[in-house]
């Protein structure tokens, strides 16, 4: 099983979230790719904001996400924040320069799972997972929930829920025992489909 878990985080607390679906799928046996996308936001602005300058370097070793990413893995996880209940710009950016891999159906059939992070409780959680997931469809790939098989999507009250995993960002940037489990379980089930799919 290959997965490949591609991301954007500000701030860091969804690359604490990437880092989680990574180690799930990596305890399912699953080789992972643990990819960013290219950031957008101007130099002159990250240097300026020390929060976001600090998760900037936080995040400096992992590698940068190219399209062949994406051919070889059998399941694909993808995160971003949400913005106004939908994904990052820099997220659909990346997602945008699919189109010659959708020409050719080189993700059609794959297992393909949405994660996000908001700083309210009603902030756009399951709405950005939702308009996330229109990218699935156009591809033909296989939509894989978190699902309330996970135990802790039916007691988490901050992120989290059968969408996908999910965090609250103003709690604080590190994840809760409850986020960090659903994010876990998630990159386990996801690995364990896309490995059916491939099989």
């Amino acid at each position: 099983m290959k997965i490949t878990v591609v991301y954007y985080s500000m701030t860091g607390s969804v690359y604490r979230l990437a880092r989680a679906v990574a180690e799930g799928a990596e305890s399912a046996g699953a080789e992972v790719r643990l990819r960013k996308v290219p950031e957008l936001i101007p130099l002159e602005v990250i240097e300026a904001n020390p929060s976001i300058k600090a998760a900037h370097e936080l995040q400096q070793s992992v590698p940068d996400a190219t399209l062949d990413d994406l051919v070889w893995a059998d399941g694909i996880a993808l995160g971003s924040p949400t913005r106004f209940g939908n994904m990052t710009a820099q997220l659909k950016n990346f997602l945008d320069q699919t189109g010659p891999l959708w020409a050719q159906g080189k993700l059609f059939g794959k297992a393909v799972g949405f994660f996000t992070g908001a700083n309210t409780m009603h902030g756009g959680h399951e709405s950005t997972i939702l308009t996330m997931s229109t990218f699935a469809y156009h591809h033909g790939m296989v939509i894989v929930p978190a699902s309330y098989a996970i135990p802790e999507v039916h007691s988490t009250r901050t992120g989290g829920s059968p969408y996908g995993p999910s965090e609250l960002s103003g709690k604080g940037i590190e994840l809760s025992e409850e986020e960090a489990a659903i994010a876990r379980a998630f990159g386990r089930r996801l690995a364990e489909v896309a490995g059916k799919l491939a099989g």
